[in-house]
Formats: structure tokens, sequence, C-alpha cells
């Protein structure tokens, strides 16, 4: 579902580019609203949320799935934690679609995807992995690298059941916007994967911006 935000960057109290293959990882206050900014069109953001105060409590695709009876997020979503708690709700999108089911990459699953000598090649899982050793502040380790969202990205359920790795949806100055519930740490990696068409095989830089509570 199309909806378009009303928040005017310029009065947005924080505003951080993130390359392709970095991450981000900050604190969204409760009240606050966050911004992913597709900068280039068709990049993907794989992004975890987890409670600040406590983060064993943390973003669930299973409940939030269940919940809204779509396993598409789009605006009105409620993004719900594993305890069935309200974390975040999408409040504006102008993208339509994001992919909750398809999970992100690793070296591993490159080799099964694409082939062997694509297990070097930097994944998602890796930034996370970085992002969690270099911020220890946050009570983080592996061990809580679970259930994401790949904002933008392109994943149709088949007539089958299957998933599907297509060509994006997004485009230049797409957004999806987020309202905070909780305390929440955001942890996103911007996909470095250049094999799926979901990045149209460049991958691109995001912007995540920050509001205060009204």
């Amino acid at each position: 579902m199309i909806v378009e935000s009303l928040l005017k960057p310029s009065l947005a109290s924080r505003r951080d580019t993130v390359p392709a293959g970095d991450y981000y990882m900050q604190v969204v206050k409760a009240g606050q609203t966050v911004r992913i900014l597709d900068l280039e069109g068709n990049q993907a953001a794989d992004t975890l949320f987890y409670n600040a105060d406590d983060p064993s409590e943390r973003y669930s695709a299973i409940d939030t799935i269940r919940e809204q009876a779509n396993v598409y997020l789009t605006a009105g979503t409620t993004l719900q934690s594993n305890l069935g708690r309200p974390m975040l709700r999408i409040t504006a999108d102008t993208c339509g679609r994001h992919d909750t089911l398809g999970g992100a990459c690793a070296t591993e699953s490159n080799t099964v995807r694409y082939a062997l000598d694509k297990k070097c090649m930097h994944a998602c899982r890796d930034s996370w992995l970085l992002a969690v050793a270099e911020n220890e502040h946050f009570g983080l380790s592996k061990r809580d690298i679970t259930h994401n969202i790949n904002f933008f990205m392109n994943v149709p359920v088949t007539d089958e059941g299957g998933l599907s790795f297509e060509d994006g949806i997004s485009g230049a100055g797409k957004y999806v916007e987020l309202f905070a519930e909780m305390d929440v740490i955001v942890l996103l990696s911007n996909c470095p994967q250049l094999n799926n068409p979901c990045n149209a095989y460049n991958p691109t830089p995001v912007e995540v911006l920050v509001w205060d509570a009204a």
C-alpha cells in the first residue's frame, strides 16, 4: 500500500548514509520515527529489530505474519516481537511491499544459490556479525541474529508455495517509514550482494533518517 509521509527530511534529528556492504546500528526511541531511504533504487536493506532494554525480545516474522494475515509488509503493518508485543508500525511506504520470508544472504547460502566460488564474497550476515562485535555495549552476539526484514526486496511467493527472488520493485527515492512503539535497536545490513536481481546486480547506498517525537 502506497502511503507518503508528511515528515520533512530537513527537520530530521539524525541522518546517516549507509554504503552498500556496511551496517547501521543505533537505538531509536519510543515515539521517534525512522525512515529507510533507497537512494538509487533496487537496493535491499536487511534489517533486524531488538528491544533496547532487553534484546532477548526481538522482531518476529512468525508473529507479525500471523497477526496481520499477510506475508508481505507495507504501510499499516505492525511489527510484532517474539513476546507478541508491538515494536514498530509502518506508517509510510512508497515502495509498497517488503519481504520477511527470504532471510539474509550468507557466505554459505551464496554457494548454494550462485556458485561455490561465491563463498568468499561479503554477505549480510557478515555485516551483522561485525556490527555486534564492534558494538558490544548493546549486549548482542551472533546467537541473536534471527528473523529479519528485507526492505525493498522483491521475493514473491509462487503458486506452489515457494519463494522467487525477482527484480526489485523499488526505485530511486522510495522509502519506508516506521514509528517506534518501544525503544528499539535497529541493526541494518545494506546488502552487498552482487548476484541478486533484487539489487539490480549493483549494490548502492541507503540513507537512514530519524525524527523526534512530535
